[in-house]
């Protein structure tokens, strides 16, 4: 009897992820729950489990693209016991075993590669028969190509015969000692070479495709606006001050701007529900509660873990999932359930220095606020010039469910809120 192993739901809005390792070798044992590969979306990196006990199959390899609900390998609940039938038949047992280790030119065969490999090698026309395959059985993979190419492009004499391939790489010789100083925010993988026009191409990765898409599509689907606020943080900066020591003793993790701002928004969303709407189909769908994406920037793009239930979390709870969900997915250990279901996003781009934005939205999210750096202005306070710490807020939202009203309403609250933080305490 065969189990299939099938890519889970990935959240909303992405159905498909790239399949970038596997943790268990095809035709090993697999225990029940055991990780056996990792999926890579656009919004963080997945362990799937095995879904029963047996001998793994795999169907897909390493670097394809699989869509959700798709088969990417099959428990062999029977294969368990497959070797030791395998002795009794003499002969025949012999048979099978030159087959997966007699092969070892098989990664000469361009056929016999994986999609993953096939591409690196036809983009860089290598010719697979001159590298040594440490897949199972000889076979190439795509770690061997790659691995090949580095040692080519730097002192590689065993492989003297590839490199001498793809000319249009390495042609420009000259120019391989200056181009570190060219292009110091390159990527440390892959060549740093440019060719005679100064330019140097490299293909977008699935998953920095797989990101654009969802953008563009985003702003195709919805009626993008944006409205602009500027809140003084002095309140919010003093009443931190005063208390940040106390807290952090208190609850074990430290008071931060993001709190405050979570909490005003929640308060808000509950007097403006339509900003915690979709649209689905012709329908508005309402939601209960308030599940609060937060926007955290990686080194693959933007993710956005949620806290669900928000309005239900204390300064101190929001402070502490919060760190903990950031943490989690700069290390690809969050899970599917902490970032599906969002309801509403904040996103910061004040962490680098951003002034002022027009966040897009999140798709199917009606809205998106965007925080942005603290700097301090002079401004007008009863009739008095003073230099205060002042913050532009920017809300994009689809104004085909959203009414501009509803949205400036929606901001001005947030501001009321946070120049006046007992309100939160009060909600009031």
């Amino acid at each position: 009897m065969a189990i299939d192993v099938v890519v889970p739901p990935l959240g909303e809005s992405v159905t498909q992820a790239i399949l970038i390792k596997w943790h268990k070798a095809d035709g090993a044992q697999a225990s029940m729950d055991e990780p056996l590969c990792e999926l890579e979306t656009d919004k963080a990196n997945v362990d799937i489990p095995s879904p029963g006990v047996g001998v793994i199959r795999r169907v897909k390899n390493e670097g394809d693209t699989v869509g959700v609900g798709e088969v990417i390998a099959r428990i062999d609940t029977v294969g368990a016991a497959a070797p030791a039938p395998a002795k009794s038949g003499g002969a025949p047992a012999t048979a099978p075993a030159p087959v997966t280790s007699a092969p070892a030119p098989a990664g000469s065969k361009l056929d016999d590669l994986s999609p993953a490999t096939r591409r690196i090698v036809a983009e860089n026309q290598v010719d697979p028969a001159t590298i040594t395959g440490t897949g199972r059985g000889g076979r190439l993979t795509k770690e061997d190509v790659q691995n090949s190419l580095q040692r080519g492009n730097g002192e590689g004499a065993a492989t003297a015969p590839a490199p001498a391939t793809p000319v249009r790489h390495q042609a420009p010789a000259s120019m391989t000692t200056p181009s570190p100083k060219t292009a110091p925010a390159a990527p440390a993988a892959g060549s740093m070479n440019f060719d005679a026009r100064g330019e140097r191409r490299v293909p977008m990765s699935k998953i920095r495709r797989r990101i654009a898409e969802t953008l563009v599509k985003a702003q195709q689907t919805a009626a993008i606006l944006t409205t602009f606020n500027e809140v003084d943080l002095q309140a919010v900066m003093d009443l931190r001050s005063k208390w940040k020591e106390t807290f952090e003793k208190t609850h074990g993790v430290g008071l931060g701007f993001m709190s405050f701002f979570g909490k005003a928004t929640v308060q808000a969303l509950k007097e403006y529900p339509h900003i915690n709407a979709f649209l689905e189909g012709e329908d508005i769908v309402y939601h209960q509660h308030v599940h609060l994406g937060i926007a955290v920037s990686t080194d693959r793009g933007l993710a956005v873990p949620v806290l669900k239930r928000a309005e239900e979390l204390s300064f101190a709870r929001i402070e502490s999932e919060i760190k903990r969900l950031a943490s989690a997915v700069r290390d690809g250990k969050l899970g599917l359930e902490e970032l599906s279901g969002g309801t509403f996003t904040i996103t910061n781009g004040g962490v680098f220095g951003s002034l002022l934005s027009t966040p897009i939205l999140n798709p199917p999210q009606s809205a998106i606020l965007g925080m942005h750096t603290i700097q301090k202005r002079a401004v007008v306070i009863n009739d008095k010039i003073e230099i205060r710490p002042m913050m532009y807020l920017a809300l994009s939202y689809d104004h085909r469910i959203v009414d501009g009203k509803e949205a400036i309403g929606f901001l001005v609250r947030v501001k009321q809120l946070l120049e006046d933080p007992a309100r939160l305490m009060l909600e009031v």
